[in-house]
């Protein structure tokens, strides 16, 4: 049987590192997913966020019942100088989001979040359930 292949004929010309520049890039209007590590222990979880290229001031946390959502918007820098021109622009700028829901319900009130060389860490205390009540017959 006889195999096909496709003719490239910039295979020869350009090298690898300019192949994908006539490949369609990925819309800017995308919302990219944060990726997260989550651990648990009796009293609360901690959820650490990577969130590269990012500053304190553009993160949004919200945390409503056990549902945690973290929004962060990375602005695009300024760019190239007047006497030059990008060939190639990689990193990502825009809009990037992740929701979770967890097991147990949180304590809004003592969340504790802290930002450090583009990883977020949140501490969120686990809600504890309501004490027993002894009620008495009468």
């Amino acid at each position: 049987m006889a195999r096909l292949s496709v003719y490239d004929p910039f295979a020869e010309v350009f090298p690898e590192i300019f192949r994908g520049l006539l490949q369609p890039s990925r819309a800017q209007s995308e919302v990219a997913e944060i990726r997260v590590d989550v651990f648990e222990s009796a009293q609360h979880y901690q959820v650490r966020a990577d969130l590269p290229g990012v500053k304190k001031e553009d993160i949004s946390v919200q945390v409503d019942g056990n549902r945690v959502s973290i929004s962060a918007e990375v602005k695009r820098e300024a760019g190239a100088q007047d006497s030059e021109r990008a060939l190639r622009s990689e990193r990502f700028y825009g809009a990037m989001a992740r929701s979770f829901a967890l097991a147990s319900e949180l304590d809004e009130q003592a969340v504790q979040a802290r930002f450090d060389n583009g990883v977020l860490t949140l501490t969120l205390p686990k809600k504890q359930p309501p004490a027993a009540r002894r009620i008495t017959i009468q």
